[in-house]
């Protein structure tokens, strides 16, 4: 349960918070001024400061300043009024995780709350490399095999540098684990480590969130705000699924990376900023790169130093050790006994593919302990995990392609046909255009725009393939 430590000289505002964050389910302490709030964080360092700006006797802004001599990773939210906006922004850029503005939206203060604890256990919270399964750390890299030994090297050797890091690897491989553990091996741990999510911040607020606006910048701005990389200033920042991010927005981090500055929307005046990026992506960027969706530029930017994180079915040896790892960490985490695994059940964790990697072998073994109900984890209770897991993973690219791989593969095997390659690029042709039909109602104009050829191509096509036609005549629009 986090605990949060409310300032503010208004009692009926910290009277508010208590009940608030109680209902919550959060820790809550209340005092009115900097030197209680000091003297607080000295007797017990809570998970989060909110703060006010103007207080009684010392000011916020020194209350913060020597709250973060004592604790530089306690996350800090200042509040201010209108008149008090620069201090705020000042306190900011100093380390203070954000600033509101009073009044406040409830909901919104909720959110940046959450977010605000977050940050502090990514900070605080070490990241164990090369433990074993016995490691009671909820933020552990487990695995002996020879691809996590050479990714240990890899982040022994590059966390005390300040070279830009970008981590591949699929979803579900660990790669925020590893960005934590290079940030708290580096010189900067003592300073802020600011995640953002390239994909859950919509296109449309990413800019503002990463690089802050001036006010007047659009409508509702009505005041100047920082965005998260200046608040990492002599921090660093972890850009996650920088591979899905918007070309405008690679262009500004391209910026930052090459003239050590950024500007905020709205304003014109470059501003210096000293972070360190590590980015990771899922996405093959080649592609993206050959595709026109990634700057090339940006591209070579960002690979300075590569770490390449392997899937789980390139490192079977780690299976055990990890199921070990989730059941012990698992039945401590819901309070019940340990009841192990059968040895046939270990066995059979080997068979699986595993597409969803570490993190589909932490559900499985989470969802098999509560099948098991008390007794040792059977194959059957893998068996029944893996398939419920099986449902809520989207159909990707790569599924799509193992599918089409499969058909291929069949054709090629049973030796039935001749001209096997015309055969096959006719077939999948056949359906490729019945379903682009299909998809526009039969009108032959639009279906040929759709598929990317002229239109006597596609008409030549579906005389070829005898595809029936009569919607496609009644409905074009040629």
């Amino acid at each position: 349960m986090s605990t949060i430590l409310i300032v503010d000289d208004d009692p009926q505002l910290r009277q508010s918070f208590e009940k608030l964050l109680a209902a919550e389910g959060y820790t809550v302490q209340t005092v009115s001024t900097g030197e209680a709030c000091l003297a607080a964080v000295r007797e017990n360092v809570p998970d989060l400061v909110v703060m006010d700006m103007r207080l009684p006797g010392m000011s916020g802004l020194e209350a913060f300043g020597m709250i973060h001599n004592i604790e530089p990773k306690l996350p800090v939210i200042i509040m201010t009024a209108f008149g008090t906006t620069d201090t705020a922004i000042e306190a900011t850029k100093l380390g203070a995780f954000d600033y509101v503005l009073k009044p406040f939206e409830v909901p919104d203060m909720l959110v940046l709350i959450k977010q605000a604890l977050e940050a502090g256990r990514f900070m605080r919270s070490r990241v164990e490399m090369a433990a074993g399964p016995k490691e009671i750390s909820a933020d552990a890299i487990i695995g002996r095999s020879n691809p996590m030994q050479e990714m240990y090297k890899a982040i022994g050797r590059v966390a005390p540098t300040d070279a830009t890091v970008l981590i591949r690897g699929e979803s579900g491989t660990g790669k925020e684990l590893v960005a934590r553990a290079i940030y708290q091996h580096s010189r900067r741990a003592d300073r802020p480590f600011v995640v953002i999510n390239c994909v859950a911040i919509p296109d449309t607020l990413l800019e503002s969130e990463l690089f802050g606006y001036e006010k007047g910048a659009f409508t509702g701005a009505v005041s100047s705000r920082i965005g998260k990389i200046q608040q990492a200033t002599r921090g660093s920042v972890f850009l996650d699924e920088i591979g899905d991010m918007p070309l405008g927005i690679q262009a500004k981090i391209l910026r930052l990376l090459q003239e050590k500055s950024i500007e905020r929307l709205g304003g014109s005046k470059p501003i210096p900023v000293d972070v360190r990026i590590i980015a990771a992506t899922n996405r093959d960027l080649e592609t993206a790169l050959a595709e026109g969706r990634f700057r090339e530029d940006l591209y070579y930017r960002l690979k300075v130093v590569t770490i390449s994180l392997p899937p789980l079915r390139q490192r079977l040896d780690d299976i055990p050790l990890l199921a070990e790892y989730f059941l012990s960490r698992l039945t401590r985490e819901m309070r019940v006994d340990n009841p192990g695994m059968t040895e046939e059940a270990k066995g059979f964790l080997n068979e699986h593919d595993w597409p969803g990697n570490v993190r589909e072998l932490a559900n499985t073994i989470q969802k098999a302990l509560i099948f098991s109900r008390g007794g040792p984890i059977r194959k059957k209770d893998i068996s029944q995990a893996i398939r419920e897991e099986r449902p809520t993973r989207a159909a990707d690219k790569v599924t799509v392609e193992e599918a089409v791989r499969q058909w291929v593969q069949q054709s090629l095997s049973s030796g039935t046909e001749t001209k096997l390659f015309t055969s096959l690029t006719d077939r999948f042709a056949k359906i490729l255009i019945s379903e682009a039909l299909n998809l526009t109602g039969g009108n032959r104009t639009r279906t040929a725009k759709l598929l990317g050829v002229s239109r006597p191509t596609l008409l030549a096509k579906i005389a070829k393939y005898h595809l029936r036609t009569e919607t496609s005549v009644k409905n074009d629009d040629s």
